[in-house]
């Protein structure tokens, strides 16, 4: 038997009036996706277990099988992984967006989406004359980076997803201390995000983007601060092999600790215009070749986050269209399970994330479907499936 999981980032959401009280699920087209739910079975999932941040982090932990509670140590270090960062024990590493501030006010979590060339240049203006034998920034895709600290830091810091506070004072966001061992790391955050404007405010690719009428890069924001985690890998603890297929460096490394191999695809972007079919593709390869493929497209959470309703519509058909359309025709379905499942909410209406159960759907060639003719989040609150958590998924996905 193969296995293909397909998440459709931050899809999940609440009714919006605009759509006639309608969620963009609800709303959109998904032929493809209500067929898998019409011939599968559907339920929801607590993705974000009580007390955890509510981010595709721990979602997407959760949703292979691991417990947040002995694995997760923070975005930043799984984005490390994909990065190919070489990290010792101690290290704390953060995620290190660059974003754009303006009168002291979070305006964009990703700098208008800056691109990774332009972000590069940037960054090696931070090392240039920021970096040290204890601090050392590392470039990413577009805005998202990485920041490591060395030897006495600590990872006991409360810090504030960007993505979560556009519109808010960055003075009233700044990372806190939790303990006292944690003031050290603190002070020296809190430094580097003030140095850090005056070096990319003047820097020429942030002029130029001024001169283009788009948003500079004007600040840099750590966030989401661990340590190097330990993760059995999947083919110890399922006997299976698998490969991830993402744009995004936080679901590569996710993958890597997990013991996946990585797959890239060109022109994938992790926004709207991402290569849909370039990831079918090789999805529709990869499962020739491992038990399991984990596909993962980020465009919808990014619309969510721009608060654009009518880009998420577009993003969940591409998908449908693009991605599950392709790849229940490519696949034999005979002897393929497929599941599809946002990792967790990202309303239009909030621009960030929440920690409501999300729908899914798992479609076994074998298993008698249920009654869920269409698949959103409230149709799949009366599937067979019922109400599950932690490692229910994979085992459901897997027939454990």
């Amino acid at each position: 038997m193969k296995y293909i999981i397909l998440v459709p980032d931050g899809a999940a959401d609440f009714p919006v009036a605009e759509l006639n009280n309608r969620t963009p699920l609800e709303f959109a087209q998904t032929p493809n996706i209500d067929y898998l739910a019409r011939i599968g079975r559907c339920g929801l999932m607590e993705t974000i277990p009580p007390g955890f941040p509510a981010g595709s982090e721990v979602a997407n932990l959760v949703i292979l099988g691991y417990s947040p509670t002995k694995c997760y140590q923070g975005r930043g270090v799984l984005e490390a992984a994909s990065i190919g960062i070489n990290l010792d024990k101690d290290d704390v590493v953060f995620r290190c967006n660059t974003i754009f501030v303006k009168n002291g006010v979070i305006v964009s979590h990703s700098a208008g989406h800056i691109s990774s060339d332009e972000s590069r240049h940037l960054i090696e203006a931070l090392n240039d004359k920021l970096s040290s034998e204890l601090v050392r920034f590392y470039h990413g895709f577009d805005y998202r980076h990485i920041l490591v600290v060395k030897k006495i830091f600590s990872s006991d810091i409360e810090c504030f997803p960007p993505h979560d506070f556009v519109g808010k004072k960055v003075r009233t966001l700044l990372p806190r201390s939790k303990n006292h061992n944690a003031q050290k790391t603190v002070e020296t955050l809190k430094k580097l995000i003030k140095q850090s404007e005056q070096i990319l405010k003047a820097h020429p690719v942030n002029l130029e983007r001024v001169k283009e009428n788009k948003q500079p890069a004007n600040l840099i924001w750590p966030w989401s601060p661990g340590r190097k985690p330990s993760m059995k890998q999947m083919k110890e603890k399922y006997k299976i092999t698998g490969a991830v297929i993402s744009a995004v460096d936080l679901i590569k490394g996710i993958g890597i600790y997990a013991g996946f191999d990585v797959i890239n695809v060109k022109g994938a972007t992790g926004l709207y215009n991402t290569n849909y079919e370039g990831k079918a593709e090789a999805a529709v390869e990869a499962i020739e070749k491992y038990d399991l493929v984990y596909l993962h497209v980020e465009a919808p959470d990014e619309a969510s986050h721009e608060g654009n309703v009518h880009l998420k519509i577009k993003c969940i058909e591409d998908f449908d269209r693009k991605v599950v359309g392709r790849i229940i025709k490519k696949v034999d379905l005979r002897d393929t399970a497929i599941a599809v499942i946002p990792d967790h909410y990202t309303p239009v209406s909030i621009r960030g994330h929440t920690n409501q159960k999300v729908p899914f759907l798992v479609y076994h060639p074998d298993i008698r479907p249920d009654h869920v003719e269409s698949f959103n989040e409230r149709t799949c609150t009366s599937g067979s499936l019922g109400v599950i958590k932690g490692e229910e998924f994979i085992k459901i996905v897997l027939k454990k």
